[in-house]
Formats: C-alpha cells, structure tokens, sequence
C-alpha cells in the first residue's frame, strides 16, 4: 500500500530524470520517507536502487553513441568504493534526523549548481557558438538528442552549448599523471562517499569532475557519469543488503513509475526550454529542501 501511495512521486522523479537528463534522483529519499513512509536508512537503500538501476538504463544508449569512456570511467569508480563502504558505514551511525538535515543541505548544493551554471536561450536569429565539440556524440544523433544532452549537462551542473554543423574532434586519451591521479582520487572518493551516505547518484559533482580534472567534452562526460554512477550506487547497495534487505513492496512500484515518467519527460523536453525546466526543478528542491530540513530539526529537538 505504502510502495503505490510513493508510485505517483516516483513518477514525478522519472519525468524529472527524462526532462533534465540527471538529478531528479536526488528527490527520492525526502519522497520515500515522507510519502512511502520509510525510515531515512531504508530510504537510501531504497534509492540507490532506483539511481542504480536508472544510471544502467541510461547508460546504454550513450555507450551506442559512444559517449561512454569505459577505462576513465572505471578508474573513477573503483576509486570511489572506499568512499562507498565509508559512507554506507557512516549512514548505519548517524541519527537518522540529522542525516535528513544534511540531505537537505545536499539539495540546496545541487539547487545552486544547476541554477548557477543553466545557459539562457539564444536570442532568435543569433548565431549558434562554435565550441570545436559535437555534443551530439554521434553522427546518427538527431537534433532531439543534443537537446536532451545539453539539458542533462545543466542539470548535472555545468554548461554546455550545442555545436551545429562542427565536427567531434579525435578523442585524446587521458593522461593520468600523478597530479591527475591525486585529482581523480579525491574526486572519486568524495563522490562515493556522498553515494553510500545519502544514497544519491551524485551527477552534479561527477560531471564537473570529469570536464575540470579529466578534460572530457560535455556529452562524454553525462555518458560517462552513468557508469561511475552505477559502480558506486551497486558497491555501496550490496554493502546495505548484509544488514538489511530491501522493502520491496515499496521498491518495486517506486521503480516501476519512475521508469514510466522517464519516457515522459523525454518527451516534455522536446517542448519545453531546458533553462526553464532547470529552473522549475530547482526551485522545487529548495521547497523539499526546506521543509525536509524544518520536519528534522523540529524532530530532533523534540
């Protein structure tokens, strides 16, 4: 009863995840909790399920556009499971009510940085800046799918512009020097960390990553993202699933409704202007932000 009373808010998740490319995720844990009922532990086993499972269902079609870098994306992941085993350590300690207090400082964070970096439109008849990268990825991509790309580039917290017309420079391979390397450790662990806390795919932080330290043009980056993601949402699932199983009479339909909004709001993209989704979205998780955080401390001081 619990997991079809949550299903339509796992819905709205999807349509989030179709619309933006990234970051809708974010939303299912204040979701679970107050809709579903879980208790804030179980609700981020529960999430990095669905982010889980959503990064998989994603990665797919980036990998066939060949905007996936398996070997940079492997090496950021793995480096990321020691923050993953901390993390879900760290959430089997920590006060329930105060992990929902820096859950809601996670969704500000994340607010912040898509608000920060959306691009605003072009004005009508302006010419489309040349940036040297095709964020299609893929000579067969169509104008739909540089738009959901550069949507998901906002939503994940940097910009992206879409280059018509240009052709993909030759892929240069990462250079891991001892600097880089000491790089993409911290950033990795920092990310699996936040991934086996709060149960978040963390594509905010992963894509920003990627483009500042490793260099990778903006659709490689969201591609690859989906892997790192992955890697760290399954290392730090199996290290929950030894203490506790998943509910999953509330898993399920949560899952289920989120990849039918998913389709969804692939095709609401298509209609609406990226920087005003990004807006909307933001200003909705200030809203949960707020009250996620008002509902714990008034529970914690209680």
């Amino acid at each position: 009863m619990r997991g079809l009373l949550a299903s339509p808010l796992g819905f709205l998740i999807g349509v989030t995840l179709g619309a933006l490319g990234g970051g809708g995720s974010i939303l299912a844990v204040p979701a679970l909790v107050y809709a579903a009922g879980q208790d804030p532990k179980a609700a981020t086993t529960t999430s990095l399920l669905v982010v889980g499972a959503l990064a998989i269902g994603g990665l797919g079609a980036h990998w066939r556009a060949g905007r996936v870098r398996f070997r940079a994306g492997l090496i950021f992941g793995l480096v990321g499971v020691g923050g993953s085993l901390v993390g879900s350590a760290l959430n089997r300690r920590v006060d329930p009510n105060v992990l929902l207090v820096a859950f809601s400082g996670v969704m500000l964070l994340a607010a912040w940085r898509m608000v920060a970096s959306r691009t605003p439109p072009a004005p009508a008849g302006a010419p489309v800046p040349a940036t040297g990268e095709d964020t299609r990825g893929a000579a067969d991509a169509g104008p739909e799918q540089a738009a959901r790309d550069g949507r998901a580039a906002v939503a994940t917290g940097t910009r992206a512009e879409v280059s018509v017309g240009t052709s993909a420079p030759a892929r240069t391979e990462v250079a891991f020097d001892a600097a880089t390397v000491l790089k993409v450790a911290i950033a990795g662990t920092l990310v699996g960390l936040m991934t086996g806390f709060f149960g978040v795919g963390g594509g905010f932080v992963i894509v920003p990553a990627l483009v500042l330290v490793l260099r990778f043009p903006m659709p490689e980056a969201v591609g690859t993202s989906l892997l790192v993601i992955a890697i760290n949402s399954a290392v730090a699932l199996s290290s929950r699933l030894a203490g506790s199983g998943i509910e999953w009479k509330v898993a399920a339909p949560f899952l289920v409704a989120g990849l039918g909004g998913v389709s969804v709001g692939s095709r609401l993209a298509e209609r609406i202007p990226a920087h005003r989704l990004v807006g909307w979205f933001a200003a909705l998780l200030v809203g949960v932000a707020l009250y996620t955080a008002g509902r714990s401390i008034a529970a914690l001081g209680a």
